[in-house]
């Protein structure tokens, strides 16, 4: 099953335009098995869906019973040849032979939203994947939505933290961590993303970072970020240098030896 996910991410989901890198993907991966083997429930919600990669990603992983909300106001301008941008959304799961569960797609814009909205599709959340509106009213409009609609052990993970064409972002995400800091903390970065949790599950989620398997292939670096121990994921410059190669030579079925 797992080599599966893994020809998943680094192969079929590249199909799809998108911004999650296999590095993430595997974070991701990694979270949600630890998830489900430690029976911690919840549904799962995204804002800032684009065109289904990351989406797609939680369907493949959790199954077709997940229940899933995807948040976007679906109105990127000039999609290819006329096809709106939910048409490729909807497109894109048909190619993966993943459907998309339109009665939890919410088409809108995330700050307008209460947590209820997203609570009464799919309960409590235990992953919110935020990746809207890069300005600083959106990353703090985001972040307490997804922090009122998490289930206790909820994970949130936010796109763009250190990203310098993003500077609003990384403003945002401070923020919100220091005005919850006795609720939350950080227990994994990566190059992209964040990963926040309360403060009970720190230590249970940076265990599963380190051990976890499919992460093996990273450089693990404690530092300390508001307070909390985190891990660092680094991608060393051989890998990427090795997965690009072989992307680009035709080979991203075998890219994932890379990562292992």
């Amino acid at each position: 099953m797992n080599s599966d996910l893994r020809k998943f991410i680094f192969h079929d989901l590249q199909a799809i335009d998108g911004y999650i890198d296999p590095p993430d993907a595997l974070v991701f991966l990694s979270l949600l098995k630890c998830q489900m083997s430690a029976r911690l429930t919840g549904g799962i919600a995204e804002i800032g869906v684009y065109y289904g990669r990351s989406y797609f990603l939680f369907r493949k992983i959790c199954g077709e019973g997940e229940k899933i909300v995807a948040i976007d106001p679906f109105s990127i301008v000039g999609a290819e040849h006329g096809i709106t941008q939910y048409a490729r959304f909807i497109e894109s799961g048909r190619r993966l032979g993943l459907a998309v569960d339109e009665d939890r797609v919410i088409e809108s814009d995330s700050t307008l939203l209460k947590p209820s909205q997203i609570t009464d599709l799919a309960g409590t959340i235990r992953f919110f994947s935020i990746d809207g509106g890069h300005m600083l009213h959106h990353v703090a409009s985001d972040s307490r939505l997804a922090a009122r609609s998490l289930a206790e052990h909820g994970i949130i993970a936010f796109d763009d933290t250190f990203n310098p064409a993003w500077p609003e972002v990384t403003v945002g995400v401070t923020d919100f961590l220091r005005e919850y800091t006795d609720s939350f903390s950080v227990f994994c970065m990566t190059k992209y993303k964040t990963y926040v949790c309360r403060r009970p599950f720190h230590e249970f989620y940076s265990r599963e970072i380190a051990a976890s398997a499919d992460l093996k292939a990273f450089d693990h670096v404690e530092t300390e970020f508001l307070g909390s121990t985190v891990i660092r994921l680094e991608n060393p410059m051989r890998r990427r240098i090795m997965h690009e190669l072989m992307v680009r030579s035709g080979m991203s079925a075998l890219s994932e030896r890379a990562y292992r």
